[in-house]
C-alpha cells in the first residue's frame, strides 16, 4: 500500500503507537497521538522527503485522519511516473 519511508515518517510522529502495533490504512492517527503540531511537522517532512507540495485542498483535517487518507493525498501530490 505505502512504502517504508512513509511508514517510518508516520510512526516517528505517533507517540502512542508502539513498535509492535500494526499501522493500517484505517488507523486513527489522533488516537495514537498525532496532534496539530505533529501534523504540521509530518506535512513538512513528507514534502521534503518526497519532493512534493500538497495542494491547498489537501491541507484539511480529514487528510491527517488515517494513514490511508494521508497516503492518498501524498500520491495525488506526486508527479505521475
Amino acid at each position: 500500500m505505502w512504502d517504508k519511508q512513509f511508514e517510518a515518517l508516520l510512526r516517528h510522529r505517533l507517540p502512542l503507537l508502539s513498535s509492535g502495533d500494526e499501522l493500517t490504512a484505517d488507523t486513527n492517527l489522533r488516537e495514537f497521538g498525532l496532534d496539530s503540531m505533529g501534523a504540521v511537522e509530518l506535512l513538512s517532512a513528507l514534502e521534503a522527503d518526497y519532493s512534493v507540495q500538497f495542494d491547498e485542498e489537501a491541507l484539511v483535517l480529514d487528510t491527517f485522519t488515517t494513514p490511508g487518507a494521508l497516503w492518498a493525498a501524498l500520491s495525488a501530490a506526486r508527479p505521475a511516473l
